[in-house]
């Protein structure tokens, strides 16, 4: 008999697992979940070095989207390609949330001169936008202000609003067209 490689032999006793889990075997659902989250440590681990911190989240939101999306899960295929896509997704989606944070954070100290008068300029800008923001339905305002204003991801925004991303996306795309209107009319 061949020699089965760590990866090969993890793969088959996961996929034994994940199986039964789905056939809705409790202790293999609980047994699998510490297999992925074990393997999603090291992942994130040696991907993150720099961000110790995150790891542990970024598992805890990867074994969610797993719980969540389990019913997505093509048997035909290896449970760690499908495990490991999603946490690449996971991955991309932490990077480009402190992306923006990270750029948010500029030391007010390193503004020049010019800089100083362009935050002073600010304020009838954002008073007009807040005006203009006014005229929209709560619902459209919270979906804009979050993800273009404050940055926020749509499905960062979705989970902290409850709302669906599909409802999200339709309310920022109705609201933008709301401003666009409100800003033809006012001039």
């Amino acid at each position: 008999m061949p020699d089965i490689s760590p990866s090969d032999a993890f793969e088959l006793q996961l996929k034994a697992l994940w199986l039964q889990a789905l056939a809705g075997d409790d202790m293999s659902y609980a047994k699998s979940l510490k297999l992925m989250a074990g393997r999603l440590r090291a992942y994130f681990g040696r991907r993150l070095q720099a961000l110790p911190d995150e790891v542990e989240d970024l598992v805890q939101e990867t074994l969610l989207v797993l719980h969540l999306q389990r019913d997505t899960y093509d048997t035909r295929l290896p449970v760690t390609a499908w495990l490991h896509a999603i946490a690449r997704h996971k991955l991309i989606d932490l990077y480009r949330r402190r992306g923006r944070r990270e750029a948010l954070h500029d030391s007010i100290d390193d503004l020049d001169d010019a800089q100083h008068l362009l935050t002073e300029q600010e304020g009838p800008a954002r008073r007009d936008l807040m005006v203009l923001l006014d005229g929209l339905p709560t619902a459209q305002q919270q979906a804009i202000v979050l993800t273009k204003i404050e940055g926020l991801s749509v499905a960062e925004a979705s989970q902290r609003t409850g709302v669906s991303v599909s409802a999200l996306k339709v309310q920022v795309h109705r609201g933008l067209k709301r401003l666009a209107a409100l800003v033809r009319e006012n001039p």
